[in-house]
């Protein structure tokens, strides 16, 4: 097999462009080249691993890489089944550097053998944005009757919305073309604002390319078959099914996808209300759980799409179906928990509409979603007036005498006038420098309370990231990368310095699979059958590791975290530490030992549990 990485690189000021090629062994795939790239170009990066186009399942994910505009430092995207038609490209990587003068799409097609077609031309994006489905979908579908015709299989297109130009959390937005269309089933590289990258530095809004370049790919089963027998007693196929099966449908909880499972399974653990539930007792959250969300949210999941078997693939052959589907709206659990449970919301047809409308702007749904849960509890508290930041209501953010469905509409009505309010920077919301900076100025004037509501991890000066929804002290832990899984999120309780340790592996076993492109939803084989694959192919297992902790160990070069600074976040470990004690009857010594230190100094204890989690995550990522 071929054993060289190509990178079209494009000057979007000039439209100039050259391929640069660089040694398999030097690199090995999109994570570690982007890495080298956005140090040196400042460029965003787009692109596959080696392993793309070939016959193993989630092989073909699209890999964005650059400094983020929300995070602060390097981050790392990924978006489902997009790199399947960038391998018809014949290059691995594109890196865009410079600024088109005007918001612009970047057009590439490649016909057989023929040298890479690259043209940019200018859009009015603001009259685009505004017609039609408005937003993302109408760019998508200009875009597509733009250039579709030239291309001879299907393309795939890349969009940004108006959340690029008004904040630092614009997501970038793809979706299969079937049959000459665009599917509903959309796909995204949302954490990290990667699409305000796009839109600020680089002035492009839109990407379109494909083509017909036929290229070397992994497609001999029979050799697979027999690495997976020797690894599993199990073929390939059987082995990928039975490590998706949460994401496709499990029979132990009779739904599936991250959604059902998830929502199934949380119990007294879910999250509602702005983070409000981790000061209520576990009845009253298991209440919650039961009434809003077994009874009803997750309930309607199942008989609306789980039972009907309305689920698709992300536009690569995948035994996971992981896109749950009712219309045209998708379910994923954690849109649909920080725009769900979060924000006071617990039936679908509000959700849906919040959801969908942050989606149409183009934002980061997680991020978006914990930032509208926190504006809705400073509209409850009297924090923040309705006027002031251009709406004219207050949710209903209490369970007590919550109607599942008036009031789950009534606050899904609220958070689409704040979305819409922050796009068009009504009043004082202004979030163009990111939600931890406005939560600041609005402390200074208003007190610690409006910082001290709002949960985030911080990063250098200005960075920022809402958690992923899990109540465990890794989501908040002090690593280079937050938002994604490169942390420790499971439920077991570790001493912190332990926790910091298990989060730099995690990150390493992470790397490992986004270095070649390889869908996280396998990781019960990628993670350990990617080296081995990597031996079989090139003879570079043991090098593709020791860069892998290389690369994990000058990624974390850069951490810049600091420690919390919303009390909230404290609120968030000591209730997970206590709770593990109430509930789950934990007697561990040094779980009773940090409850002890925070009930005794809930700072010192506080500052003393993140340095301890920073010392494992340091220590283990050392690059010697």
């Amino acid at each position: 097999m071929e054993s060289g990485l190509k990178v079209l690189l494009v000057d979007a000021a000039s439209s100039f462009y050259r391929v640069n090629r660089y040694r398999l062994g030097e690199f090995f795939g999109p994570v570690d080249l982007g890495l080298h790239l956005t140090g040196k170009y400042n460029s965003l990066n787009i692109g596959t691993g080696v392993l793309a186009g070939s016959i193993f399942p989630g092989s073909s994910r699209l890999i964005f890489t650059g400094f983020s505009p929300c995070w602060g430092g390097f981050f790392i995207s990924s978006m489902g089944g997009a790199g399947l038609v960038f391998d018809d490209l014949g290059i691995n990587m594109l890196a865009i550097v410079g600024r088109a003068a005007q918001p612009s799409v970047l057009y590439l097609n490649r016909k057989y053998g023929e040298e890479i077609e690259v043209e940019i031309a200018s859009l009015d994006i603001l009259r685009i944005w505004s017609e039609g489905r408005r937003g993302i979908y109408a760019l998508m579908a200009r875009v597509y009757d733009m250039y579709g015709e030239r291309y001879e299989r299907g393309p795939r297109i890349l969009v940004t919305g108006p959340a690029a130009m008004a904040t630092d959390m614009g997501g970038i937005c793809s979706a299969p073309i079937v049959k000459g269309k665009l599917t509903p089933v959309d796909t995204w590289a949302g954490r990290g604002g990667l699409g305000t990258k796009l839109y600020r530095d680089h002035g492009i809004v839109a990407v379109i390319y494909g083509g017909t370049f036929i290229d070397e790919d992994f497609r001999d089963r029979r050799v697979a078959d027999k690495w997976f027998v020797d690894k599993y007693h199990m073929k390939l196929s059987a082995k990928d099914l039975e490590a998706t099966t949460k994401y496709r449908f499990d029979p132990k909880f009779q739904t599936g996808g991250t959604f059902g499972v998830n929502f199934a399974t949380l119990g007294g653990r879910m999250f509602s209300f702005n983070y409000q539930s981790i000061y209520m007792s576990e009845d009253d959250r298991l209440k919650i759980h039961e009434k809003f969300v077994l009874n009803h949210y997750l309930r309607q999941f199942n008989e609306e799409t789980i039972e009907p078997k309305n689920q698709k693939t992300c536009g690569e052959p995948c035994a996971a179906l992981c896109k749950k589907m009712r219309g045209e709206y998708k379910k994923d659990y954690e849109p649909y928990q920080t725009m769900g449970p979060l924000s006071g919301i617990f039936d679908q047809r509000a959700a849906e509409k919040l959801a969908h409308h942050a989606d149409m702007y183009g934002f980061d749904a997680i991020s978006v979603g914990g930032v509208i849960a926190w504006l809705m509890e400073g509209l409850s508290k009297k924090v923040l007036k309705p006027e002031e930041v251009g709406v004219a209501d207050v949710p209903a953010f209490s369970p007590s005498d919550f109607d599942v469905v008036s009031s789950s509409m009534h606050n899904a009505e609220l958070g689409v006038a704040l979305l819409d309010a922050i796009v068009e920077q009504r009043g004082i919301l202004d979030l163009s420098a990111g939600a931890r900076e406005f939560a600041r100025a609005l402390s200074q004037e208003r007190g610690r309370q409006a910082i001290d509501a709002f949960i985030f991890s911080a990063f250098a000066r200005r960075g920022w990231m809402v958690p992923n929804q899990y109540w465990t002290p890794g989501v908040l832990a002090p690593m280079p990368i937050m938002g994604k899984y490169y942390m420790y999120y499971g439920q077991e309780f570790f001493p912190p310095r332990e926790l910091g340790r298990k989060c730099a592996e995690r990150l390493k076993g992470e790397l490992i699979m986004d270095n070649l492109g390889v869908c996280r939803f396998h990781r019960q084989w990628a993670e350990e059958m990617v080296p081995e694959i990597m031996a079989s192919l090139y003879g570079l297992k043991e090098r593709y590791l020791k860069n892998n902790h290389v690369t994990a160990s000058r990624i974390n070069s850069r951490n810049a975290s600091i420690f919390w600074e919303s009390e909230r976040n404290i609120d968030l470990v000591l209730s997970f530490l206590e709770r593990k004690r109430d509930v789950e009857g934990n007697k561990d010594r040094d779980l009773i030992r940090w409850i002890d230190l925070f009930h005794k100094d809930r700072r010192e204890a506080a500052i003393s549990f993140w340095y301890e989690m920073h010392k494992g995550i340091q220590e283990s990522l050392r690059e010697f």
